[in-house]
């Protein structure tokens, strides 16, 4: 059965190239104009996976990630056209998929959507919630309240960020790769790909160093992440 992908973007120039691409690729595609018709066509017409522009009238981007989050799951890659982390960060952070900065290539934009739609495909099951607490260091990660503390200080984590840092710290000297840290992660809220990995890595960083934690996670060159002694140092 064919995929249906939403091109939700308000320049027509760019819909008719993601759509002529996607369509090349085999699949369906439907379109909108603005975030009011994105989100209405996201709820109506169920697509598979919505390719979604920050920056659209009558509402963004995000408030519509927002909404569908707030929903379910659905797949969600965005389109931003500003070269900087903070929509990249606060997309993901909302849950989105993946993201394509613009200008950008209409073969990256599909290879991305396949990507995405071959992690959700599988549908295994969700990470164990109730195993037992993981202490490293000075980090402290409670599954069954889905709390993080450094030193008895709360870290808010998402829960995709909350589920890399119990891989990581659940066997402290494994150095695991980004392709490995998906297959432990991936199910229902965590459709990821290797750079949104990245991404919340940079974001698990920023919080800990936050409560003092300036050694969180180390990174390996060219293989991927490890917990580091999360010592405070």
């Amino acid at each position: 059965m064919n995929r249906t992908i939403l091109v939700a973007d308000d320049d027509p120039h760019i819909r008719q190239l993601l759509v002529f691409a996607l369509a090349k690729a085999g699949l369906e595609t439907i379109e909108a104009a603005d975030g009011e018709e994105a989100l209405h066509l996201a709820e109506t017409r169920q697509p598979d996976l919505i390719v979604l522009d920050i920056n659209m009238p009558r509402m963004d981007g995000l408030e519509v990630c927002r909404r569908l989050r707030a929903e379910g799951g659905m797949p969600i890659l965005f389109l931003s056209s500003r070269d900087d982390e903070i929509d990249r960060i606060i997309g993901i952070e909302l849950g989105a998929d993946d993201y394509v900065t613009k200008p950008f290539s209409p073969r990256e934009v599909v290879a991305r959507v396949m990507a995405v739609l071959r992690r959700t495909a599988a549908h295994p099951p969700e990470v164990d919630r109730a195993a037992a607490s993981v202490r490293h260091g000075k980090l402290l990660l409670d599954p069954e309240s889905w709390e993080a503390r450094f030193a008895g200080a709360q870290v808010p984590l998402t829960v995709t960020e909350f589920g890399i840092l119990r891989t990581l710290a659940g066997l402290p000297s494994k150095v695991f790769s980004r392709d490995a840290l998906i297959d432990r992660l991936r199910g229902p809220g965590f459709a990821l790909t290797d750079r949104t990995i990245d991404s919340h890595v940079r974001n698990l960083r920023a919080k800990f160093a936050q409560a003092g934690a300036h050694d969180l996670i180390e990174t390996r060159a060219g293989i991927g992440y490890r917990i580091g002694p999360c010592s405070g140092e």
